[in-house]
């Protein structure tokens, strides 16, 4: 069994000229690490630092995805980490019920560790796939779906990373219910950080969809 584990240190933002599977699983990297806990500075300085690097590709800038991104590097820019970790906290931790739920099987069918949760476990096993002992969420938590995505794109395992697993995972247990989890974020008007986060996990995830259909 191979373990996922959040590897902040591998997330890379804004480079240029990176091939489009590395930049997909990259953003998949980026969009689980602003779920598993909120930004540091150092993540937050390079996610700002970006900006230039946007600039210069002036021929993609007006792509919604884009515009979305520089969303998220201008609440970068402008707000300390401590910020950031305030949003989350208020908003997705709590010893009750949290403003937002993080969880799949909330979404797909109204209750945690709910029949999707065994599904995703099911899913995993057969990739040969399990979390690492030191993540607390369950594997129907975003950030722990995104991993996957993440590992199912550049992974070095053919016989698991590849196209049609994608697609699969993807189909199963992301696309119904990742809409659902913007909107909540979005019906929440102080939550002004993580509003163009979930504007980005949307546009990004839309995309994906979209490509999944094409093949």
């Amino acid at each position: 069994m191979k373990e996922l584990r959040k590897e902040e240190n591998a997330i890379e933002v804004g480079e240029i000229g990176l091939p489009e599977d590395l930049a997909r699983a990259d953003l998949y990297g980026l969009i689980a690490r602003f779920f598993y806990q909120p930004p540091d500075q150092e993540l937050l300085d390079q996610i700002a630092a970006s900006a230039a690097d946007e600039a210069s590709q002036s021929s993609e800038v007006n792509a919604p995805l884009a515009q979305v991104w520089l969303s998220v590097v201008e609440v970068a820019k402008n707000n300390s980490a401590k910020a950031w970790h305030d949003e989350f906290d208020l908003n997705f931790i709590s010893v009750g019920r949290p403003n937002v739920i993080l969880n799949g099987s909330f979404y797909m069918a109204g209750h945690l560790n709910e029949k999707p949760l065994i599904e995703i476990r099911r899913a995993l096993d057969a990739f040969g796939l399990e979390s690492a002992q030191e993540i607390t969420e369950t594997e129907d938590h975003i950030s722990s779906l995104c991993e996957v995505m993440r590992y199912l794109i550049a992974g070095d395992d053919v016989e698991v990373s590849n196209l049609t697993n994608q697609q699969i995972f993807f189909n199963a247990h992301i696309r119904p219910w990742y809409e659902q989890l913007c909107e909540a974020i979005e019906e929440i008007p102080e939550m002004h950080l993580y509003h163009p986060v979930a504007a980005l996990t949307r546009e990004f995830l839309d995309i994906e969809g979209h490509s999944f259909d094409m093949l």
